[in-house]
């Protein structure tokens, strides 16, 4: 590794040792990937209205959950199922 000219954070640090040992793999199908999150990005800039919906414990945790591996904030995630749907039924 060449010369440190910053100090990097404990997290930092954790990460570029974990990259160094070759532990990071590429994502499957990662153009695919990048194309749904950049949907997601832009559903989340465009929006206009607020809603407010009333989901079981059990759908909430399973859609926090989702949104977890997919590393997207769970409303994100939401706002872009129901586009997806809508857009797909018309």
């Amino acid at each position: 590794m060449s010369q440190k000219y910053f100090e990097l954070t404990k997290e930092e640090q954790e990460l570029l040792t974990s990259f160094e040992k070759g532990e990071w793999k590429s994502v499957p199908n990662q153009k695919a990937v990048i194309k749904r999150l950049i949907q997601a990005a832009k559903a989340t800039l465009a929006k206009t209205k607020n809603i407010n919906l009333r989901l079981s414990q059990r759908t909430l945790l399973k859609l926090k959950s989702k949104a977890a591996e997919e590393a997207i904030p769970y409303q994100t995630l939401a706002a872009s199922i129901l586009h997806k749907y809508v857009s797909h039924s018309l």
